[in-house]
């Protein structure tokens, strides 16, 4: 006698996987779970975590040339050469000369640039006649220069930094989406883990009705109810039910592995051969979405779509910087400059160094020198202007001609991403609403399958149906019930295709990004 166990397949199915787990090292885990771990441990964020850092680095390294620069000198100079002139005061003439220097130079946003320094000098010598030995010299200067029409301006000046700041954005937007495909890639791989395990359990349960099919066959036989024929035509059914029974296992095998693969579970201490034991089960709820809703979202949230733009601004500033150096160089120069001088006077006999004969000395020092450049004693100034045109101004505009093919291409790129997104979005929205109805119709296929399979039996108990035709219904009923299972995970992986095409994967996931810090998963 025949049980009507295919019922059985409806009650057991999301019913808890743990029979699944009776091996000795399991891991029950959810797919936020399975998402942590990804964010942890998959390679492919961790290497891509790190282009935001490293082009933060480049706009550190950008700002930079707004630093001041700052320069220290010295220096010492000792001649000395034969005496030539009867009037030297010895055979060698010899002289020494120290300098001593230091400045700082800023560049400023319009394009130029101010400097300050200040230098001192000391000099001495054995010649006849001099009036003051050794010398001392000061000077403080302040000097400006600024670029009239080529590299002119702050979007001339700030271009490196804008265009740093434009690359880390793009980066963090490549970044966002390459989480955006990690998580759905995990979805992927949890939700056909589960199809996997869901469908062995469908085929060990039409194995298990084959089997009871045949033992009551045997028994029949035995008092001669059915000819033989009806044993080998069972007994070939289970072998080919056995058959699917091994299928069904490696796929379990390979989807559990592509999914310890993507979540790189090896990384967690002691996780390396566990066998993942998936908690979730896929939603039944139908999810009502708006197409022009989706469509304003995708434009709104679309990382890809967010670094195309920001590359669209560089391509523009390119423009204008190419446009801006096919100008001449007209460059404005002022400087003023404060001299301070000092030293130790001689003091020749009868006033008059022709003698040869010191009297007497005034002593004087670097300080004075230096209190009367500081003290702009003496003011001086100059002002000018500098006009280069280079020949090629004239004869070349190849940079500035391939930066606007270069914005242009980009204007073209970013409207074919938009048409791209747009076919993505309505193939995702047609396809939710598509697949809920197709899990609806194969549940009630199955639902009828079952039907059909009990109403059989009750005929084979009463000699008006045969065994060809039970499990016939049987094998039907197992390929409604995989048709349900595989729609349903369709329709959940429709629902994590649409999330990720939305870009709002990362935020329906409660996954915080952060541009110094990996994301991180909300439990």
């Amino acid at each position: 006698m025949i049980k009507t166990s295919s019922r059985l397949i409806l009650a057991s199915l999301w019913i808890g996987l743990a029979p699944l787990a009776a091996q000795e090292s399991s891991k029950s885990l959810s797919l936020q779970d399975c998402i942590l771990i990804a964010l942890r441990n998959n390679l492919g964020i961790q290497s891509a975590v790190l282009s935001p850092l490293l082009a933060d680095s480049y706009l550190a390294w950008a700002k930079e040339k707004f630093l001041p620069r700052l320069s220290f000198g010295f220096s010492r100079q000792d001649n000395s050469s034969a005496s030539f002139s009867f009037i030297d005061a010895a055979e060698k003439v010899t002289s020494r000369f120290n300098d001593v220097s230091a400045s700082v130079w800023q560049a400023i946003p319009t394009g130029g640039a101010v400097s300050l320094s200040l230098s001192g000098y000391k000099s001495e010598s054995n010649r006849s006649f001099q009036t003051i030995n050794p010398r001392f010299g000061s000077t403080l200067s302040l000097s400006f220069s600024q670029p009239l029409l080529r590299n002119s301006g702050p979007k001339m000046s700030r271009r490196d930094i804008v265009i740093s700041q434009n690359n880390k954005d793009i980066s963090e937007s490549q970044l966002q989406s390459v989480l955006l495909d990690t998580v759905f890639s995990v979805e992927q791989a949890y939700w056909n883990l589960i199809y996997a395990i869901e469908n062995l359990k469908v085929k060990q349960q039409s194995l298990d009705l084959a089997r009871d099919l045949l033992s009551k066959n045997k028994r029949e036989v035995e008092v001669g109810m059915v000819a033989p024929i009806e044993v080998l035509s069972a007994e070939a059914e289970v072998a080919t039910r056995e058959a699917d029974i091994l299928q069904a296992e490696i796929a379990v095998t390979n989807s559990e592995d592509l999914l310890k693969t993507i979540i790189n579970i090896e990384a967690e201490e002691g996780s390396g051969l566990v066998q993942i034991v998936p908690s979730d089960q896929p939603t039944q709820e139908a999810r009502v979405v708006s197409l022009d809703e989706a469509l304003k979202t995708a434009l709104d949230m679309r990382p890809d779509l967010q670094a195309t733009r920001v590359g669209l601004k560089n391509k523009e500033l390119n423009v204008v910087y190419a446009k801006n150096q096919i100008l001449p160089d007209l460059n404005l120069y002022t400087s003023y400059w404060s001299p301070g001088i000092s030293g130790t006077q001689l003091l020749y006999l009868d006033n008059n160094p022709l003698t040869g004969v010191v009297v007497g000395r005034i002593p004087g020092g670097a300080g004075a020198a230096l209190s009367d450049a500081l003290g702009l004693r003496y003011e001086n100034w100059s002002v000018g202007i500098q006009l280069s045109v280079p020949v090629s101004i004239f004869t070349s505009r190849a940079q500035y001609e391939a930066s606007k093919i270069g914005y242009e291409q980009s204007l073209v790129e970013l409207a074919n991403l938009e048409q791209r997104i747009f076919l993505e979005i309505r193939t995702a929205v047609r396809a939710t609403e598509i697949n809920f109805k197709r899990v609806l119709g194969y549940r009630a296929a199955g639902d009828l399958a079952e039907k059909k399979l009990e109403a059989e039996e009750k005929k084979l108990k009463v000699g008006l149906s045969t065994n060809y035709v039970v499990l016939q219904y049987q094998r039907d009923l197992a390929d409604a019930k995989t048709a349900e299972l595989r729609a349903l995970i369709e329709y959940n992986l429709t629902l994590a295709y649409l999330d990720k095409s939305l870009g709002t994967g990362l935020q329906n996931k409660n996954i915080v990004f952060s541009s110094r810090q990996r994301a991180e998963a909300k439990t």
